[in-house]
């Protein structure tokens, strides 16, 4: 579901993960990362420290893990995985493997964790809400 967006990026909170929130980050029109302008690279690095800052402010998340994943894609996807306070077993780049094999976080929570990450991302670096997260 799209949370957040302005006129060059949307941010989508993806649902039934393992982990308590995955975002993803992509721009609005058809690049992949070696096609960016200088412009919307420096936008994305902005952007990726606005969202990763939001996210670790969420009082049950330790660490925002952000990766760059989509072999044989040929549109840009940044993903923002939270990691759990106190599941050390999680730390590393093993954290989207752990992904797949944990149960499903529960969405009412998520889903309530995305929106605090959208209004603030709207606080501190402009963009509006997503048409689906209300």
């Amino acid at each position: 579901m799209g949370i957040w967006l302005d006129d060059r990026w949307r941010l989508t909170h993806m649902s039934g993960a393992g982990v308590p929130l995955v975002l993803m980050l992509h721009p609005r029109d058809h690049y992949d990362l070696e096609d960016l302008d200088d412009d919307l690279a420096a936008e994305m690095g902005v952007l990726s420290t606005h969202i990763t800052r939001h996210v670790q402010a969420l009082p049950h998340i330790s660490r925002c893990h952000v990766y760059r994943i989509g072999d044989g894609g040929a549109h840009l996807h940044v993903w923002f995985f939270a990691r759990p306070e106190g599941q050390a077993q999680l730390f590393g780049s093993w954290l989207v493997v752990w992904d797949d094999l944990l149960p499903e976080y529960p969405s009412a929570v998520a889903d309530e964790d995305a929106a605090v990450v959208a209004d603030a991302l709207v606080g501190s670096y402009g963009g509006r809400r997503g048409p689906a997260s209300g």
